[in-house]
């Protein structure tokens, strides 16, 4: 048992990992690069923030219980294959006086997955409009500071999505009421974004051991 389990530990494993991030290579090579030095989230209790983090991005807005189904789709198809990733997570832009009903979500979310990378912001009205629009995407807000999209900001604080995406051209955000979108290109997305941050990291490994 105990050399099956060093064979699985040293081949198996390695394997399913490449296949893993293999699987989200598309014919984007890297995930472009739309929109450079979004504003990073304003001062907050628990400093959550986009810096060395790959982050996806939402925003309920104040009617939290209309935008439960779009938690939920992100917590089974994106949060959930990605969230052991120590520098993943997924933030809710939230307007202050949502916190007791992001209460409910949060122990309705927990009941599915360990919650630890979710992060939930509680800001001003104004800050979540400046945070919004420095994406500088085709998209707004409604009139409860909520959207049903959400985006892919990487460690530098840049808006990444896709450039060639065959409905849209130009493709910002991501949206989480279509599972099929969420699975369909939003993982895959991720899968390129983690694999790039990770080919990178191996090559400065290997640079420093020469």
């Amino acid at each position: 048992m105990k050399k099956t389990f060093v064979l699985v530990v040293l081949f198996i494993l390695p394997l399913v990992a490449y296949l893993f991030f293999a699987s989200g290579v598309n014919n984007f090579g890297k995930l472009p690069i739309l929109t450079e030095g979004v504003l990073d989230i304003p001062e907050n209790i628990d400093k959550v923030t986009f810096e060395n983090k790959i982050t996806v991005l939402g925003f309920l807005g104040n009617n939290v219980e209309l935008k439960k189904g779009n938690a939920f789709n992100l917590n089974q198809k994106i949060y959930k294959p990605f969230y052991e990733f120590n520098d993943f997570q997924l933030v809710m832009i939230m307007p202050i006086g949502t916190e007791a009903k992001v209460e409910e979500l949060r122990a309705e979310l927990g009941n599915l997955v360990d919650i630890k990378n979710w992060k939930f912001v509680f800001i001003e009205d104004e800050e979540i409009r400046s945070v919004f629009n420095s994406l500088k995407t085709n998209l707004s807000l409604d009139e409860n500071l909520g959207t049903h999209y959400v985006f892919i900001i990487d460690k530098k604080k840049n808006l990444r999505g896709r450039t060639d995406d065959e409905e849209e051209a130009t493709k910002y955000g991501f949206k989480a009421t279509s599972v099929a979108e969420l699975n369909n290109k939003m993982e895959d997305d991720v899968k390129i974004i983690l694999a790039e941050y990770r080919m990178a990291l191996k090559k400065n490994n290997a640079e420093r051991k020469n």
